[in-house]
């Protein structure tokens, strides 16, 4: 089970962050991801991170703003946001999968498990 949390509202410019909180005590064998969907949209890939931490991947348009990590001893994935601009606006979700050595997913067909999302609003 993955539970996100850590939304809210903040003005263009400002930073967030995101955590999600996995049961079990598997944590560290799974790769885990962060995707985002605004009303209307389909959901799209920020970023991912391999189970050791070790390899992270982001999309174009957050590379250089948001930052992956995880702690697997709080078994806790976390995504820092910053320099966030309005178009950030939307549910932000975690997602975990099984690792798979070299490589990491980026697509939502990819990941079995999912959290239930956390709201993120940008003013501008």
């Amino acid at each position: 089970q993955l539970q996100a949390s850590g939304g809210g509202l903040v003005q263009a410019g400002g930073s967030l962050r995101v955590s999600c909180a996995a049961s079990g005590r598997t944590f560290s064998s799974y790769d885990m991801g962060w995707f985002r969907q605004a009303p209307g949209k389909e959901r799209e890939f920020v970023a991912a991170i391999n189970w050791s931490g070790g390899t992270t991947y982001y999309a174009d348009s957050v590379k250089g703003r948001f930052t992956i990590s995880r702690d697997n001893a709080k078994n806790t994935v976390y995504l820092q946001m910053n320099s966030l601009k309005p178009e950030d606006t939307s549910v932000h979700y975690c997602a975990a999968n099984p690792a798979v050595l070299g490589v990491l997913f980026r697509r939502v067909s990819e990941y079995r498990y999912w959290g239930q999302g956390t709201q993120v609003t940008v003013s501008s």
